[in-house]
């Protein structure tokens, strides 16, 4: 079984609450796609040219399109071991947040629930005039290169994601900087830490006196700042991670009638 610092378990073993940062490499451990990848007609474009609210309304059924390509690859994987080990863990902290930058909904689809999306989802869409939720049907409704409109107000449809030069959902940025002031252990998993806000987020849970470990293929931006760097894939380490916490909680837990 894999040696884990001892200071991590100890800390997760004595922990009530919890925050846990995930970037795109737990999702290419499932095969997702990076933003980046190459993919038939989409080779032709850089992300930049269709990822912003400019793009959209210049050319919306493309950059519909575009989206949809996406939103299809997404739906072709699966949550891996890592996703799941989340669950576990969440299950075993009382004050647990999932604070991602992903936005393929795949850490739902695991099964977590207290999740913050910092980045928005690629399964959701909804109307740029009022606002509604878009359904499946609203996306495909539209004829041929013609863009998805709002069945209610006519206005289009874009996906819940944040584009190029938008800013991060306040509510999520509240929610995942509320969780860094409380967690007693800090996660980070497979971020570069290279995009901010989200890439100070490790270290401002440690200032708030957390226990920062990172678990990544290779050292971050940040590694050097926090208390320790486990060095491979999370779906191979998170497991074994959660059975090493839940060992070292039997151990402490009281005997019976004692």
């Amino acid at each position: 079984m894999k040696a884990f610092p001892p200071a991590l378990i100890e800390r997760l073993a004595g922990a009530q609450s919890v925050a846990v940062l995930t970037g795109a490499g737990i999702s290419a451990e499932s095969g997702v796609p990076t933003f980046r990848d190459a993919g038939g007609l989409w080779e032709q474009f850089r992300p930049e040219e269709l990822a912003n609210v400019q793009a959209f309304l210049r050319n919306p059924d493309l950059v519909q399109r575009w989206y949809a390509y996406r939103r299809k690859l997404v739906r072709e994987v699966e949550p891996n071991a890592g996703h799941y080990a989340l669950v576990a863990l969440e299950r075993l902290i009382p004050d647990f947040t999932l604070i991602t930058q992903n936005v393929d909904n795949l850490h739902r689809r695991a099964g977590s629930q207290r999740i913050v999306e910092l980045h928005g989802n690629l399964l959701r869409s909804y109307c740029i005039n009022c606002r509604r939720p878009a359904t499946e049907i609203d996306l495909e409704a539209a004829a041929e290169g013609q863009p998805a409109r709002c069945p209610a107000c006519g206005g289009l449809i874009r996906p819940d994601v944040v584009w190029f030069g938008e800013f991060l959902p306040e509510e999520a940025l509240t929610e995942a900087y509320a969780a860094c002031e409380r967690a007693e252990v800090f996660l980070s998993i497979g971020t570069s830490a290279l995009v901010y806000p989200a890439a100070g987020l490790p270290l401002e849970a440690k200032r708030h006196g957390a226990y920062v470990a990172e678990i990544n293929l290779h050292p971050s931006a940040i590694a050097r700042e926090v208390d320790a760097v486990i060095l491979g894939k999370a779906g191979e380490i998170l497991p074994v991670l959660v059975e090493t916490l839940r060992q070292a909680r039997s151990r402490n837990a009281p005997a019976a009638g004692s």
